[in-house]
């Protein structure tokens, strides 16, 4: 009786063993390195939501993915790369992630490196061109890059310039990598759309007034404004320009608008902010807006449109596909399985939230459409063009 109750407990011992390590039962693991307390940090702080209510909806509306769980490892970089550096290396060593979610263009690019060390695929917030150079194995963007925000607004300041002149644009930017990002693919397309860049100013981050580089650019005669900056500072830009009396039209990337703009913006942003937002917004009733409209009501994050909330969503949702894509694939959700699955993807809808998302093994760029919308006071985006292939497809402006 002795030696079978002794074979009985170690079967038990080697069944509870190998539970986790067949994945029946274990959680899949994402680590999510953001800025949430840095500079701009509203930006990061909606993005974790977004992406925490996609997974918290997944898991208990859906019950996971292939009966498994999605837990979220959630760590604040303090828009800092070394802290970025350090949190997706415990990622990859202690937490044994399946997947990752990086957030600014600079901790993109400082990670990079790790994340292909440890083959982890890995979604950047900040869709800088610049990530996806060469090698590219690995790191991927939800949706077309900052070089998309720069031929779709190039495009559709041609558009709507009037006169024989060619268009003079002014770029207005950060001087890190997030602001540099629009630099060379401005220059190069306006080359090929004869268009003017007549000046580029860039600052720091920390800088409170920006007179001096708004003069700068009236006086090179900037018709209109190019800027990447994240949205308080793009409240410092509007108000320096009234105290000079500049007012021209200001064009933005996605990345210019979050909760606590509306809030600062009152009597500033009136009508001057256009930007490149590639993805649904309430007014087109589709789908993906009606799941983000749930998540509103089940988990009371926010109790209308974010452009910032809407990225994590968006994130959250290619990462679940990834999951179950795998699992179909594979049978298996791991950090080899979820990348095959991923550089399957054609086409994949996610129901009008962002454009049909593809990735090959030799692009893992999502997708390259874009629209232009108009930035109101009262926190809503009006569409003012279709959605476009800069470049290839017709602009088509809506009144």
């Amino acid at each position: 009786m002795g030696s079978v109750k002794g074979i009985i407990i170690l079967s038990v011992l080697i069944v509870v063993m190998i539970l986790p390590a067949t994945g029946i039962s274990a959680s899949i693991k994402v680590g999510a390195a953001i800025n949430l307390t840095g500079p701009a940090s509203t930006w990061g702080q909606f993005h974790a939501k977004g992406h925490q209510d996609y997974f918290r909806y997944v898991n208990e509306v859906k019950g996971g993915v292939a009966g498994r769980k999605i837990e979220m490892i959630l760590v604040d970089t303090a828009y800092k790369v070394p802290e970025a550096v350090a949190a997706v290396r415990k990622f990859a060593v202690q937490d044994q992630v399946d997947m990752i979610a990086t957030w600014g263009a600079g901790e993109g690019l400082a990670v990079k490196p790790i994340v292909q060390r440890y083959q982890i695929p890995t979604i950047n917030y900040s869709t800088s061109w610049e990530i996806l150079e060469a090698p590219i194995g690995y790191m991927y963007l939800p949706f077309g890059s900052y070089r998309l925000d720069c031929e779709a607004v190039l495009d559709y300041i041609t558009a709507i310039h009037k006169g024989k002149e060619p268009p003079k644009v002014g770029l207005l930017t950060y001087n890190n990598a997030y602001g540099r990002s629009i630099h060379k693919p401005s220059r190069e397309y306006a080359v090929k759309q004869n268009i003017q860049i007549v000046a580029i100013e860039e600052f720091p981050p920390q800088t409170v007034d920006l007179t001096t580089e708004l003069l700068r650019l009236q006086k090179a005669g900037a018709e209109y404004l190019f800027i990447q900056m994240l949205p308080a500072t793009i409240i410092t830009a509007f108000r320096s320009a009234d105290r000079i009396g500049y007012d021209p039209p200001f064009f933005g990337t996605w990345t210019s608008t979050d909760p606590d703009f509306f809030r600062m913006g009152q009597g500033l942003t009136r009508n001057r902010l256009r930007i490149q937002f590639p993805g649904g917004l309430p007014t087109d009733n589709l789908p993906g807006m009606k799941i983000m409209q749930e998540l509103w009501k089940r988990y009371k994050t926010v109790d209308k449109f974010d452009a910032s909330y809407w990225e994590g969503v968006a994130v959250g949702m290619i990462m679940e596909r990834a999951m179950i894509r795998a699992s179909a694939q594979s049978k298996e959700i791991n950090r080899q399985t979820i990348n095959r699955a991923m550089e399957s993807f054609r086409q994949e809808d996610f129901g009008g939230l962002i454009p049909p998302v593809t990735y090959t093994p030799t692009d893992h760029g999502g997708s390259f459409r874009a629209r232009m919308v108009q930035v109101k006071e009262d926190g809503t985006y009006t569409p003012l063009t279709n959605f476009y292939v800069p470049g290839k497809e017709a602009i088509k402006l809506q009144k």
